[in-house]
């Protein structure tokens, strides 16, 4: 059962961004979570994740980034996208104090939006954690043009859940990043998913694929914590 969600509104320098908050009784944590570059918090896959998060036991704050919010296609740059993710986290650190909630406060994104809390927290942003929903390693087809080199300085626990199919993250290459960042870092595939973890032959809906990732992440964080 989904929990019901609070709208609120987060400042990011001179603009504010829209935000959801979502509580079920007596979380175990807050997760908050970021969009991809080609979609916003409203999209049906982060509403089925959060949804499936929720009905585990975890709290929820999905946000958008400034860019998202005024309409425009290009993403941010990393110093507005991670003003964004320090003002999300903020939010729910309130959220959690003004309900009595003492669970930690873990950092989640879809490609882009985990990419930008990777970069937050390696510049002193304070989470419990990382879940990175497809991590873009790479372009496409130019798995040269890495985009690992802060990574190794976080020293959080780190959850890579990627497609195996994923273009953006070629399985050998990223399987030795996360090698190389050591044991807070987990690498677990979704056989045949895509960037988006659709599998091939097997049609389902967005929320329906966002939920089906809310087992293995609430999984971890209870183990990591």
């Amino acid at each position: 059962m989904s929990a019901a969600e609070t709208d609120l509104r987060l400042e990011v320098g001179d603009v504010t961004v829209a935000a959801a908050y979502a509580r079920p009784a007596n979380p175990s944590a807050t997760v908050v979570v970021a969009h991809g570059a080609g979609a916003g918090m409203e999209h049906p896959f982060l509403h089925g994740f959060t949804d499936g998060l929720n009905g585990l036991g975890l709290a929820t704050l999905r946000f958008n980034f400034p860019y998202r919010e005024a309409g425009r296609k290009f993403p941010d740059r990393p110093p507005t996208a991670i003003a964004a993710w320090q003002a999300a986290m903020a939010a729910a650190v309130e959220q959690a104090e003004g309900y009595g909630d003492t669970g930690p406060v873990w950092a989640a994104g879809k490609s882009f939006g985990g990419r930008m809390a990777s970069m937050a927290v390696a510049e002193g942003m304070e989470a419990a954690g990382l879940v990175y929903l497809g991590y873009p390693l790479h372009p496409p087809g130019k798995p040269d043009k890495l985009r690992d080199e802060h990574l190794y300085g976080v020293t959080v626990p780190m959850l890579f859940l990627q497609g195996s199919r994923d273009t953006f993250a070629t399985p050998g290459i990223l399987a030795d990043v996360v090698s190389r960042i050591g044991p807070s870092a987990v690498l677990q595939w979704v056989e045949g998913g895509d960037h988006s973890f659709a599998v091939a032959g097997s049609k389902r809906p967005a929320a329906e694929v966002g939920a089906s990732l809310a087992g293995p992440v609430a999984d971890f964080i209870r183990n990591a914590t």
